[in-house]
């Protein structure tokens, strides 16, 4: 018997976001394509947006195998691509219910060698994000008469953080920040504005950047004893673009495990 539960498993064509025009920026991989591709699951037609077009294709063709799926170039840190992403989707499938900005960089760097260009490139991707594209979802939101906005955060930032991490942390928070505001502006047009703060995912770039030692004392310092998977992230993330969350708005969900809960590393009983 495994006591502390095993990865959550993707259920397959609930329906439940039928008829529902998604973007999800940064789907290429890991939680973004998670998100992409349990949107599709839950009937939502789904626009896949990654800077690496080939792996944003990939996502789509597997989200196209039972569903509506479209993969497009984005470049999230430039100022006007938002906009025309939004513009394009609209066009293309005629209106817009979710977006999600998934989209982050999180190159690790003490702060005396953080150049200002390194510092402006993480907190435009990760950050100026969120405003960019919020703004451009509002105008196609408010004529369907609402929608849903998620942005992924993270613990490392408005909950923890660590050395080499300065610029992350301020970026996430700013994110958990932004969400306040953005939902009480948003309100009187019926979107709701949410995060999702993800602890430890063991995704590609974790595998592919951290030594094994790295991921097992991360694992470690979970309660539960066991890394998220990006599904878990995503099923978060689903909630909160269904109609089970219409009346929640302005929060984040802590998807982490646990992570945040001890006060101290000797908390196993």
């Amino acid at each position: 018997m495994n006591i502390h539960g095993s990865a959550a498993t993707m259920p397959r064509q609930t329906g439940r976001l039928a008829g529902r025009i998604a973007i999800v920026v940064g789907a290429g991989r890991g939680i973004g394509a998670a998100i992409a591709e349990r949107f599709g699951d839950d009937g939502a037609t789904v626009v896949v947006a990654d800077r690496d077009l080939p792996l944003a294709e990939a996502t789509a063709e597997r989200i196209a195998q039972t569903g509506r799926a479209h993969a497009m170039h984005i470049d999230i840190g430039s100022g006007e691509a938002a906009d025309k992403l939004v513009a394009a989707a609209v066009e293309r499938f005629g209106r817009l219910d979710i977006l999600v900005q998934n989209a982050a960089i999180y190159p690790w760097s003490l702060i005396h060698d953080i150049s200002v260009e390194e510092w402006d490139a993480v907190l435009g991707v990760n950050l100026r994000s969120a405003f960019l594209t919020a703004r451009a979802a509002l105008e196609p939101m408010k004529r369907n008469g609402g929608g849903r906005l998620i942005f992924i955060s993270s613990i490392t930032g408005p909950r923890v953080s660590s050395p080499g991490h300065a610029h992350y942390s301020a970026s996430k928070a700013g994110i958990n920040g932004f969400i306040k505001t953005a939902a009480l502006e948003f309100a009187s047009c019926g979107i709701t504005v949410n995060a999702v703060e993800p602890g430890n995912i063991l995704t590609e770039g974790m595998k592919a950047e951290r030594t094994q030692d790295f991921i097992d004392s991360m694992k470690a310092a979970v309660p539960l004893g066991r890394l998220g998977t990006p599904i878990d992230v995503a099923n978060a993330v689903a909630f909160l673009a269904s109609d089970e969350a219409s009346y929640i708005t302005g929060t984040s969900i802590i998807v982490d495990g646990g992570q945040v809960l001890p006060e101290t590393k000797d908390f196993r009983i």
